[in-house]
C-alpha cells in the first residue's frame, strides 16, 4: 500500500523547497559568507522561526541544499557509467565529469567543499547528515560498478579487495586537486600553472599504477592526454560543452590580455 502525504506533510515540503531556492539564489548573488538565516526568511515571506522550524541551523539548511542539488552531479557521472566506453576510459571519464561540474556549477561546488569541512559537518544534525550521504550513494555505485566490471573483465585485479577501494585514491586526488585550484594564488605561487592537465595526467598515472588495463604507454604525453579528454567531453557532454565551456588544460596565452 502506498502511502501518501496529508496536506500538513504536502506543504511543510513545499515550504522546505522554497527555503531551499531561496537560499541557492542568495549563494549565486552573496556568495557563502552572505548567508543570513533572516533574509532568506524575509525573501520567502515567512518569518526567522519559520525557517528554523525546518532548519535547526545554518549548517542544516546549507547541507539540505547541497543535497537538493546533488541530482544534477549524479547526471554527469550517469553519462559515463553509461556510455560504451571501456572502464579505464570510464574512471578518467568520471574525472571529466567531476571537473566540468565544478566549472558549470561553481556554486554548488564550492557548497559542498564548505559543508564537508569538519567545522561544518559536526556541526549539522546527524539528519541532514545521512540524507546527504544517501544522496550521493548513486554516484558511488556508478564508480562501483565499473570497478566491478574492470574485475570481472580481467582488466583490474582484485586482490581480494572491495571495488571501491580502487577508486577511493581518485576521488581523494579529485577533491584535494579542485581545492587546490579554487584557493585562488596557491599553485601559481609554485608555477603549477597546468591544474587541470596535471590532474588528468596523474589520474592516468594512479591508473597505471594499479596496472589497470589498456595501460598509457606514456602518460606525459600532453598530445595524447589533451586528445583523449577532448574525445571524453565531445563524446559524453558535447551538449554542454561550449567552445568557451569546456576544460581548459593549458593556461590563456599572454595574448589573451591584450
Amino acid at each position: 500500500m502506498i502511502k501518501t502525504r496529508s496536506g500538513r506533510e504536502q506543504a511543510l515540503a513545499e515550504r522546505e523547497k522554497l527555503f531551499i531556492e531561496a537560499t541557492r539564489q542568495q549563494l549565486c548573488n552573496e556568495g557563502l559568507l552572505g548567508i543570513q538565516m533572516a533574509a532568506i526568511a524575509r525573501s520567502c515571506n515567512f518569518a526567522t522561526g519559520t525557517l528554523y522550524h525546518h532548519f535547526a541551523s545554518k549548517e542544516d539548511l546549507l547541507i539540505a541544499v547541497c543535497t537538493e542539488l546533488t541530482g544534477t552531479r549524479q547526471e554527469y557521472f550517469r553519462r559515463v557509467a553509461e556510455s560504451d566506453l571501456c572502464t579505464r576510459d570510464k574512471m578518467l571519464g568520471f574525472a571529466v565529469a567531476y571537473t566540468l561540474f565544478a566549472q558549470h556549477h561553481p556554486e554548488h561546488f564550492r557548497l559542498e567543499q564548505y559543508v564537508m569541512t569538519e567545522v561544518v559537518w559536526l556541526a549539522s544534525s546527524t539528519h541532514r547528515r545521512e540524507q546527504m550521504m544517501e544522496a550521493g550513494m548513486p554516484i558511488g555505485r556508478m564508480v562501483e560498478s565499473v570497478v566491478a566490471d574492470a574485475i570481472d573483465k580481467g582488466e583490474l585485479e582484485s586482490h581480494g579487495l572491495a571495488p571501491l577501494t580502487f577508486s577511493s585514491g581518485q576521488w581523494a586526488m579529485s577533491m584535494g586537486m579542485h581545492t587546490l585550484i579554487n584557493a585562488e594564488g596557491v599553485l601559481d605561487m609554485y608555477a603549477l600553472n597546468e591544474p587541470y592537465r596535471m590532474f588528468m595526467r596523474h589520474i592516468q598515472l594512479h591508473l597505471n599504477a594499479l596496472n589497470w588495463q589498456p595501460m598509457v604507454s606514456n602518460p606525459f604525453d600532453d598530445d595524447a592526454l589533451d586528445s583523449k579528454v577532448k574525445y571524453l567531453c565531445d563524446t559524453l557532454f558535447g551538449d554542454l560543452c561550449g567552445e568557451n565551456n569546456c576544460i581548459k588544460m593549458s593556461p590563456p596565452g599572454p595574448s589573451s590580455d591584450a
